[in-house]
């Protein structure tokens, strides 16, 4: 862990020594060779096709952060999924080109390193693969990768950069590797409950007392969002509406059975990431807290894990107290992912 300190300390100080905001210093991959990852977290399994380097990293964080990747030149991929709100954004439906709303909410790109699918349908098994999908979403990009790959052409910095990083020019196989290995460095494991985990902190006692609620059977809170990530990645129905406007799994499968489920959230940096829900319907946590509370609206798919719980009011304010604790202050100023 000291090491991958070390790398990240020398990486910011390369990053921050650049006199020319256009001139990219790259680092050497003997100073910079996996991305920190905290001490309690897994290693991060890149593709073999895709594997970590420093100059690809490079070269996907400003793709992410360049608005010409949409058909009108407004939106980047970090318009939708802002770092000072955890990588994801505080409206309901974040409006992509030409200000159309979107879909669903922007959820979160914390650690989706570690995500086994991506999209809250589930749809796609790589992050290379769901780089596509705000780029050809009408309501997102509205634009092609094969146009995009066109309108940079002429861009020497791109080529070069794309030539150091995968001995090619740029096109859509270096866009999308590239964007997903800057992806797959956000990585957020600095929280108070992080600390708590690793014996560095004190939780307070109205702390103390939601993380007992949140991994009991009273709530069941940890039986969907459980693990380091906090969540189990599974489709679950939560009992927001007795009828959707959005078809939920159903929209990639099909199936009857899948229709108005979602994908379980991580519920790391959920004091950043309001409003809540697929479609950002609550605002406020004590709000998500109350309808867990009320066991949610009838619906023929929702889940048996949700029900009435019967909380206090003093133990309903500590599983908010509890959940800011998966907040993580680093992630939001750290200099090594900011545009």
């Amino acid at each position: 862990m000291e090491d991958r300190s070390l790398y990240f300390i020398l990486w910011v100080f390369l990053l921050l020594s650049c006199t020319d905001k256009d001139e990219i210093l790259v680092p050497s991959n003997k100073i910079l060779e996996k991305i920190a990852i905290p001490a309690h977290f897994p290693e991060i399994n890149f593709p073999a096709e895709n594997a970590y380097s420093a100059e690809r990293w490079i070269l996907g964080k400003k793709l992410f952060y360049d608005k010409r990747l949409s058909i009108d030149s407004t939106v980047s991929c970090g318009s939708c999924h802002k770092q000072s709100k955890g990588f994801a954004d505080n409206v309901s439906l974040t409006p992509g080109v030409f200000g159309r709303a979107g879909v669903t909410n922007a959820p979160t790109l914390a650690n989706i390193a570690y995500h086994p699918y991506f999209t809250r349908e589930g749809g796609l098994p790589t992050v290379e693969m769901q780089v596509l999908v705000p780029i050809s979403e009408h309501n997102e990009f509205g634009f092609n990768i094969v146009e995009i790959e066109q309108r940079l052409k002429a861009d020497a910095a791109y080529q070069e950069m794309a030539m150091k990083a995968y001995g090619r020019s740029l096109d859509p196989f270096v866009i999308t590797r590239s964007i997903s290995t800057y992806e797959r460095s956000i990585i957020s494991g600095n929280s108070k409950y992080d600390d708590y985990t690793l014996g560095k902190a004190i939780l307070s006692k109205e702390e103390m007392l939601g993380k007992d609620l949140f991994f009991s059977e009273k709530t069941n809170c940890s039986q969907c969002h459980s693990g380091f990530n906090f969540t189990n990645y599974e489709f679950k129905n939560n009992g927001l509406y007795e009828n959707y406007a959005h078809p939920g799994r159903f929209r990639l499968t099909q199936k009857e059975s899948d229709v108005a489920l979602f994908k379980t959230p991580s519920l790391r940096n959920v004091g950043f990431t309001s409003p809540y829900m697929h479609d950002g319907s609550i605002s406020t946590l004590t709000e998500v807290v109350n309808h867990y509370n009320s066991g949610g609206r009838n619906h023929i798919h929702k889940s048996n894990l949700i029900m009435p719980l019967g909380l206090t009011e003093n133990e309903k304010k500590a599983l908010v107290a509890f959940l800011h604790t998966l907040d993580d202050y680093v992630l939001l100023t750290n200099p090594y992912l900011s545009e």
